[in-house]
């Protein structure tokens, strides 16, 4: 039956029909799940519907179950160029041309990646367009067969309908702290695999379907300074940040705004905004616009009054002011008088609006 299925599968894949090889490598690998020629054929569908995530976990089931396959490593090889994986890549393509001497299309796919790789260095122009893709998928490393090995099935054929296992995670300016939760589970048990965007991590749960967590990563990260420890009651993992960046999620995700930059110190850290940067300020043209304010603003009753006379003070020569002064003060506040001729030559008197008395303090 699962050959039928095989045979049906690689014709459609023959036709184009990718998405109907997917599904029919799918259910012969469900009648035989140890087979790794199904695994590397359905690897290939899902290279050509851009599933590259799927790709990569069925090249290395596929390499778990027979390290010798040459094509499951050219497979996993492909699929990282297109997500720009291109350490992982390389890796990979390595150990498949090992297997297959003469294979010109690992020897290209090797130059393409040291073309790549010396690219994100800065040492090389960027190759033509068109050779690698962007994608919104996961992958993972394999430096040697044993680490390979590690690494298993399809992500879609293996997870559990009810996860019993949970992840949360927390960060800081220069690594990003995973938590998987899962009790009593052995050291020997657990594979972590670190990848310049990705994480694979795959627990051998007793009694049950191993588990797979496979994301790709909001930014990229440090293989060789990360790392993870498995405790009774957790595993936990720190992924050391390349950039220090903030990232908005754990996951990669196209719809995602690009990070900024945080800056860091050896000692303590603290975010820029833009908002933060002083301003210099032209305290001449603050002030004539205050002054153009005052003069526009239109005031009512006493206040409209005192304002004329605070204008007429403002304006006026030395006389004029002392003339004012004089005459308010010896009025008590009745008069107010401009002539200095007049108000200096006596004292003034004070004038109360009809209807009222004049009245004088006692101290």
């Amino acid at each position: 039956m699962a050959f039928n299925l095989d045979r049906k599968a690689k014709e459609a894949f023959i036709d184009d029909h990718f998405e109907l090889a997917v599904d029919l490598y799918s259910q012969a690998i469900d009648l035989a799940p140890t087979n790794a020629e199904l695994y590397a054929d359905r690897a290939q569908a899902n290279i050509k519907l851009n599933n590259f995530t799927d790709a990569v976990a069925d090249a290395n089931r596929a390499i778990e179950l027979d390290s010798s396959m040459a094509k499951a490593y050219l497979r996993k090889g492909t699929a990282c160029i297109k997500l720009e994986e291109y350490q992982t890549a390389r890796a990979a393509l390595q150990a498949g041309a090992s297997l297959a001497p003469g294979d010109s299309r690992f020897t290209n796919l090797i130059k393409d990646c040291d073309a790549r790789i010396a690219e994100e260095s800065g040492s090389l122009p960027k190759p033509p367009e068109g050779k690698a893709a962007k994608s919104n998928a996961t992958v993972m490393p394999a430096h040697n067969a044993s680490s390979v090995n590690s690494l298993s099935g399809s992500v879609r054929s293996v997870m559990p309908s009810k996860p019993k296992i949970r992840h949360e995670f927390y960060q800081k300016p220069e690594e990003v702290v995973v938590t998987i939760f899962v009790k009593g589970i052995p050291a020997e048990n657990v594979s972590v695999d670190f990848g310049e965007q990705i994480l694979s991590v795959t627990i051998d749960v007793p009694g049950e379907e191993p588990y797979h967590f496979l994301p790709r990563l909001f930014g990229k990260i440090i293989p060789s300074k990360s790392r993870y420890e498995v405790l009774s009651t957790k595993i936990e993992i720190r992924l050391a940040k390349a950039e220090a960046i903030h990232w908005a999620s754990f996951e990669f995700s196209k719809e995602t705004i690009l990070p900024q930059k945080i800056n860091v110190s050896s000692a303590t850290y603290r975010p820029t905004y833009p908002s933060s940067k002083p301003r210099a300020v032209d305290w001449d043209k603050f002030e004539a616009q205050v002054k153009k304010e005052e003069k526009e603003e239109k005031l009512d009753g006493d206040a409209a009054l005192n304002k004329f006379f605070q204008d007429i003070y403002r304006d006026a020569d030395e006389d004029t002011r002392r003339a004012m002064r004089k005459s308010f003060v010896e009025s008590n506040g009745t008069v107010l008088s401009t002539n200095w001729k007049e108000v200096g030559e006596k004292t003034v008197e004070g004038s109360p609006p009809d209807g009222m008395e004049l009245k004088q303090w006692e101290y």
